[in-house]
């Protein structure tokens, strides 16, 4: 039961814990949402990805939601399949070579990169250490990360693995692009090819100015799972923002009910 006050917005405490079958009453949902929006998967099933209110800015009346994934806090079942299916989407690029983006595509990543047979996967990090080198490193500003900017940085001892490989960058997922753009910069001074860009969801639609203001040619480099739009606050629960779910990436296939 719900009041006059109710948020519809819930502690993500069980979420992210199972995939559900094509056929469960959670993909009959339909909008407006209330606690969590029923995202499905290239197969059909479900996953429930709960609605994260966003910090409040003027002029948008009652508020705005996303669809959130937090892969660190995912079951091993979850992060399993997500890995399947972005497994086939970096195999399709001509992936040689995986790198992966802080923080939650860490996660990701490595499973991407065992299911395509290598031996291992290439991490970008926040944190510099001593023998690091400022020119390999990128000024990179987060949605999920408001408080100030950072830096990504690479190995430089993970150099001469990306030497003239066709790389695919792989993260969680895809929102505001910035964390994208940083990446693809400090790429772009390696010695590698980018072959694409895998992620889990694609959130909003944000993202595709922001890469196409870098490189006209690189939205369409990018591929994911499932897409979440963005959520305006209603009476009776979250409204999905027309125009803000993105259909022209990944396996074509439309989320949500």
């Amino acid at each position: 039961m719900t009041g006059a006050g109710d948020d519809f917005v819930r502690p993500t405490t069980d979420s992210w814990q199972a995939i559900l079958p094509a056929d469960d009453p959670a993909g009959r949902a339909v909008a407006p949402y209330r606690y969590g929006y029923p995202a499905r998967l290239p197969d059909g099933r479900i996953l429930v990805l709960p609605l994260r209110r966003l910090p409040a800015t003027p002029g948008e009346g009652r508020g705005r939601a996303v669809a959130s994934l937090i892969a660190n806090q995912a079951s091993f079942a979850v992060c399993e399949t997500l890995a399947d299916f972005m497994a086939g989407l970096a195999r399709a690029a001509g992936a040689e070579a995986i790198v992966g983006l802080p923080t939650l595509g860490l996660v990701l990543a490595p499973l991407v990169a065992r299911r395509l047979g290598q031996a291992s996967y290439l991490p970008f990090g926040y944190s510099r250490k001593f023998w690091y080198r400022e020119a390999l490193s990128e000024p990179v500003r987060s949605i999920t990360s408001p408080g100030g900017a950072k830096s990504l940085y690479v190995d430089p001892n993970l150099l001469p693995r990306l030497a003239g490989r066709r790389v695919v960058v792989v993260d969680d997922a895809v929102s505001s692009g910035s964390t994208l753009v940083s990446a693809l910069s400090l790429l772009g001074r390696l010695d590698c090819r980018l072959a694409g860009v895998v992620v889990a969801m694609r959130q909003g639609v944000a993202w595709r100015a922001r890469l196409a203001g870098h490189d006209p040619a690189l939205p369409a480099l990018v591929r994911g799972v499932f897409a979440g739009p963005l959520f305006e606050r209603v009476e009776d629960g979250w409204m999905p923002i027309p125009g803000t779910l993105d259909e022209a990436a990944g396996d074509g296939r439309q989320t949500g009910a």
